[in-house]
């Protein structure tokens, strides 16, 4: 046994394998793994010291390159890989890589939620950048013309993998995300390995869908697949097809909405036709409809006290004239005999202005009170019938009809003139515009 140790540890290998298994546990002098490679499986160890020294994080599936010496643990018989040197080899290197410019974009903000964009809920034009002759173009494509098939597609064909894959990807997103219409875009393509996925792992292809001017939806490889794309995109779907769903809704999900806002506006109609239909009825019920009398009762008040008010106030101008005219008498009783002691010129003179002054006098009274009597005629409903015009009836002689519309063609109405009320029938309607 020690005769193998010592010709195992003797030899120097390099193996490069998957790590299925891996155990680093606080304490431990060594971490410990294993390497598989199809069928083989290899145990591994590395001492603490040369396992920080690497800053190779181990991980469950991916690639490593180890340097070191077979060795056989002699107290259980087991052989085992004492690693000296580590790195990451194939994969492994490329996710590492990635892993550095995701933090760094992340620390930018460009994978923040803030910063990402509600999709639009109707979109009229949607953008597509994928190959042109993958799966994921059909299954897009079919999927938004079973589920929205009123949307317009504009499709940028691109190659998806190969050297050339990130520029023309950028070139794509830069022409459709500013094409006139478009809504949202959608990036899409199909399964594959990690090394086929490098593409949309790009910093250029991160930084052109952030800078898009619309929304951009991803669907690239399969579920567990997420790139740097996809961390920066307005949304991540799992595969092209639910990309697709993402970014148009269900035409039967449309329907069912628009039922809902129909339902909605029926509803908020019928609330307003009954609260109008109630304010009708309040208002048919209220006097100044169902009695004509109370449009009069104000105006006819009002009469009544200005009548009133002449009543009193003619007998006090009246009594006020008496009083004025005896004043007057006696005032002429006491001057009498002076102005019969006065020559006959004088008193003629003053004769002749007390008649003159006396018709005048009498004339403002009169011209005062035939203006407080025409003015008591105007306001008399009477008097307006008497200038000619009428007022028209229902045939219960209550209602008052006050337009034509009202009228229905052989109905009984009576109307009131002046001085009586006839009955009529209505033969002819004519109603003004």
């Amino acid at each position: 046994m020690g005769l193998a140790k010592r010709t195992l540890e003797g030899l120097t290998l390099r193996v490069i394998g998957e790590v299925s298994e891996a155990t680093d546990k606080a304490g431990y002098k060594a971490v410990y793994f294993t390497l598989c490679d199809g069928p083989s499986v290899m145990s591994c160890l590395i001492w603490r010291d040369a396992f920080e020294a690497s800053g190779v994080p181990l991980r469950v599936g991916m690639q490593v390159e180890v340097t070191g010496t077979l060795t056989v643990y002699a107290p259980k018989g087991r052989m085992q890989f004492q690693v000296r040197g580590l790195s990451a080899a194939g994969e492994g290197v490329l996710r590492l890589q990635v892993a550095a410019l995701a933090r760094r974009l992340e620390s930018e903000g460009l994978m923040r939620p803030e910063r990402k964009r509600a999709l639009p809920p109707f979109p009229q034009r949607i953008g597509l950048v994928t190959s042109p002759r993958g799966k994921a173009v059909h299954d897009v494509l079919r999927t938004l013309r079973r589920r929205y098939p009123v949307a317009e597609v504009l499709l940028a064909g691109v190659a998806v993998e190969g050297i050339e894959a990130a520029d023309n990807i950028v070139a794509a997103l830069a022409a459709v995300g500013s094409a006139p219409g478009v809504d949202v875009v959608i990036v899409a393509r199909g399964g594959g390995s990690y090394e086929d996925l490098m593409p949309f792992n790009d910093e250029r292809v991160a930084r052109a869908i952030a800078g898009c001017p619309v929304p951009v939806v991803t669907g690239i490889g399969h579920e567990p697949d997420t790139t740097i794309a996809d961390m920066v995109a307005d949304l991540r779907a799992s595969t092209p097809t639910a990309a697709a769903e993402s970014a148009a809704p269900a035409s039967d999900e449309v329907g069912a909405r628009l039922a809902a806002l129909g339902r909605m506006l029926g509803s908020a109609l019928l609330h307003a036709r009954q609260g109008t239909a109630h304010r009708l009825a309040l208002l048919a019920r209220s006097r100044v409809l169902t009695d004509p009398r109370t449009l009069l009762a104000q105006p006819s008040q009002r009469l009544d006290l200005a009548a009133d008010a002449l009543a009193r106030a003619l007998p006090a101008l009246l009594a006020a004239d008496r009083a004025r005219l005896g004043a007057v008498s006696v005032a002429l009783a006491r001057i009498a005999p002076r102005l019969a002691a006065l020559p006959s010129a004088r008193l003629d003179l003053a004769v002749a202005g007390l008649k003159r002054s006396g018709p005048l006098m009498m004339e403002r009274s009169r011209g005062a009170m035939s203006s407080l009597a025409a003015r008591l005629e105007d306001l008399s409903p009477l008097g307006i019938l008497g200038r000619g015009y009428a007022v028209c009836y229902a045939e219960d002689g209550r209602t008052v009809v006050r337009s034509a519309r009202e009228m229905v063609l052989g109905e009984h109405v009576r109307v009131r003139v002046y001085d009586g009320t006839a009955a009529c029938t209505v033969e002819s309607v004519d109603v003004e515009s």
